[in-house]
């Protein structure tokens, strides 16, 4: 039987999976989640016993498809929940994870299936990540990190990490958003500052804030 806890787990293990190629090592997972390595340890071997893990050769954590499924049914009323608390709610995007994660475990297919209704069947969330269909599709998008655009290349924002508050403040202040529109203009050596336009607008920020903004390519 899943419990909050579990889809957290679950859900953990899917975007770490994704950032990473399909395989988890349990000490990324433990940290992560805020936990030691033997609580992890101890959950993931209850998901290998219910058939939601399995390992492969490395002793990595690999979802099932049942896993999968589990996964992807929680990231999808998290991500439903999160545009209904900004869209209609009125709240900013940096408060919406935390109240989306207790969200999501109260959330019932029935009022699932209507609330994707009733906001118009959302392909992304307010940080620009991919809205799971009814189904359990999950849109191919190709993303890859600000630090890795050339200069003189122009693309847009995709997404960025919703789970920092003060850092989607920071980003919102420079127009670092999802759809903006970037050109890069200079790449310093020796990981300086990376010189940029945002929608027209000149600004610098350093390669450890870039490598955390997602854009498309590949379109």
């Amino acid at each position: 039987m899943s419990t909050p806890r579990i889809e957290e787990y679950l859900e953990a293990i899917y975007k770490l999976a994704a950032e990473r190629g399909g395989a988890v090592g349990v000490s990324r997972l433990a940290q992560s989640m805020g936990l030691s390595v033997p609580s992890a340890s101890e959950m993931v071997k209850r998901l290998e016993q219910s058939g939601s893990i399995s390992y492969n050769r490395q002793r990595e954590v690999v979802l099932t498809d049942q896993g999968r499924e589990e996964a992807v049914s929680v990231i999808r009323r998290h991500r439903l929940a999160e545009r209904f608390l900004t869209d209609h709610l009125g709240f900013a995007w940096d408060e919406v994870h935390e109240e989306a994660c207790r969200l999501e475990h109260a959330i019932s297919p029935a009022v699932e299936a209507r609330l994707a209704d009733f906001l118009g069947q959302p392909e992304t969330c307010p940080h620009g990540y991919s809205i799971p269909n009814a189904n359990g599709d999950v849109a191919a998008r190709r993303f890859k990190p600000l630090t890795d655009v050339e200069p003189d290349e122009t693309v847009r924002v995709a997404a960025v990490p919703e789970e920092e508050a003060e850092l989607l403040r920071y980003l919102a202040g420079l127009g670092l958003v999802p759809k903006a529109e970037i050109k890069v203009i200079e790449v310093a050596p020796y990981g300086g500052p990376i010189t940029l336009t945002i929608n027209g607008e000149s600004a610098a920020i350093g390669p450890e804030l870039a490598a955390k903004v997602f854009v498309e390519f590949g379109q």
